[in-house]
């Protein structure tokens, strides 16, 4: 039995696909279910990668202190001054979606402002293209975009081994699958 269900009503991410197009950036005010803070020694470098390097827009700041960044809903990013920022990129990283037709201007976008940030594109064996960017605070951050289901492949054989099927897949019983 799985307990997994299509929930899919309640992202900003589009079905993936070819023609995915990515939402409109989120202007809105809401609680935040969650989002990452940044620290920074350069505030005003680090809003300009994070702006024109991975398209994060300003949504408010208080000057000197704080700049509050978002793409989509529910991806935001505090950028807050710190005295200094860590040598080396942590293991750790947070992920943000994005639609395959944005890896590529991601990446370009990204080596443009700071040449040596990007790693990838790569496929990963869940079935997305993720491109890891090391940022100028050495943050280490994942875009992911899902890739178009294809049912015979091995990305789609590691989901079902999981539990993970997709929608109208019968498999002979009356479960309800992801």
């Amino acid at each position: 039995m799985s307990d997994y269900y299509n929930a899919f009503e309640m992202s900003p991410v589009p079905a993936p696909g070819p023609d995915a197009v990515p939402p409109e950036p989120c202007r809105g005010i809401y609680g935040m279910p969650a989002f990452v803070t940044i620290p920074t020694s350069d505030l005003a470098a680090s809003m300009d990668f994070w702006t024109r390097g991975l398209g994060f827009f300003e949504l408010f700041s208080i000057p000197g202190t704080l700049v509050h960044l978002r793409r989509w809903a529910f991806q935001d990013v505090l950028l807050v001054t710190a005295e200094s920022v860590p040598e080396q990129a942590p293991a750790m990283s947070c992920s943000f979606a994005c639609v395959l037709s944005q890896i590529d201007s991601l990446v370009e976008s990204c080596r443009a402002v700071l040449p040596n940030s990007v790693d990838g594109p790569r496929d990963t064996p869940w079935n997305t293209r993720d491109v890891e960017v090391i940022t100028p605070e050495n943050a280490r951050i994942v875009f992911t975009a899902a890739k178009p289901f294809d049912p015979s492949s091995q990305e789609a054989r590691n989901l079902e081994a999981i539990g993970i099927t997709p929608p109208g897949v019968d498999h002979g019983d009356t479960e309800t699958h992801a």
